[in-house]
């Protein structure tokens, strides 16, 4: 298992997408857990930017789920925040999403699916470090 903690501004936002990326050659899964305008969906969109997305990078908070098609595969961005339990996000199909070759899921509000990220995840929590700058820690576990 890999461990980082760090704290950055908006202007070294890309310094951070750029770290997130350098872990997408070995993991698959990033769940970001944090507060209302903590900036995950920002992150994110910095990061799908980072890997080549062209098109308009949104919050999927209404669909659950957008995607984004990259040179090396897929990208799903996922929103969980309106969604009740496990069971519905394994009965809409998602579960069987996060492990689709070649790609990468990025997830906001992962709480409830906590229990089923137990191998090729990072997960991301970002806090609030006074008004301008974050405080981002990850803990990265491999594939068995």
């Amino acid at each position: 298992m890999i461990q980082e903690k760090l704290i950055y501004s908006i202007n070294e936002l890309p310094d951070v997408a750029n770290k997130i990326k350098e872990l997408m050659k070995e993991y698959k899964i990033f769940a970001f857990v944090g507060s209302l305008g903590a900036g995950k969906t920002t992150l994110i969109r910095e990061i799908l930017k980072n890997v080549g997305v062209k098109e308009t990078i949104s919050s999927p908070t209404f669909a659950y789920v957008n995607s984004y098609t990259i040179k090396e595969g897929k990208i799903y961005h996922f929103d969980l925040y309106r969604l009740k339990s496990l069971d519905d996000f394994i009965g809409a199909g998602f579960a069987e999403i996060l492990h689709q070759p070649d790609s990468w899921s990025f997830i906001e509000w992962p709480e409830i699916i906590m229990p089923i990220l137990t191998e090729n995840s990072c997960i991301i929590f970002i806090d609030y470090q006074g008004l301008d700058n974050r405080i981002l820690h990850y803990k990265c576990i491999p594939k068995s």
